[in-house]
């Protein structure tokens, strides 16, 4: 049941994000701007040729391979369910939308379709729904691993034991 819930959020989040781009594409000028929450948050139509803070920009491809393999490890580990916790399973799940929803992109465009742009924080970079699951999942990941990985999901013993049995 927890899969089932999981994969239709993360259809639907990906679904979201393919729509948002899509709607900022037609109905916002490339560099033009529209209110969305007044003096928080616009959207605003940028195309972005690379990662976070557009490291790596013009890498299309090696972007496409990296995103990859992260999204192939993760399907991995919820396949195998290695991570078997409600909060480990959600992070993976949405690590997979936005992952998908980006490299959509640089397959089909060439470059990721960015749009919300915080006003309150300018030089804070332009994103998009795909990179919210991704730090949304990744925040979630760091929750499971520091509370719950221990209790739910670890093999073996605890840390140390190595170190304790060899007398180092």
């Amino acid at each position: 049941m927890l899969y089932a819930l999981c994969t239709a959020l993360a259809l639907a989040l990906l679904g979201l994000d393919q729509w948002v781009k899509h709607y900022v594409t037609v109905h916002i000028p490339l560099g033009e701007a529209q209110p969305l929450l007044p003096g928080l948050v616009e959207l605003r139509t940028v195309h972005n040729y690379g990662a976070a803070w557009s490291s790596l920009a013009g890498m299309r491809w090696l972007l496409v391979a990296i995103t990859g393999v992260i999204i192939a490890a993760v399907a991995v580990i919820l396949i195998r369910r290695i991570v078997r916790h409600p909060v480990g399973v959600m992070a993976g799940f949405l690590i997979l939308s936005g992952g998908l929803g980006n490299i959509v992109d640089r397959v089909r465009l060439g470059y990721v379709v960015d749009m919300f742009h915080l006003e309150f924080w300018p030089s804070y970079p332009v994103f998009n729904v795909a990179d919210i699951c991704v730090v949304c999942g990744a925040l979630l990941g760091a929750v499971y691993y520091l509370w719950f990985y221990e209790k739910y999901d670890r093999k073996g013993g605890g840390h140390g034991d190595a170190d304790a049995a060899s007398g180092i």
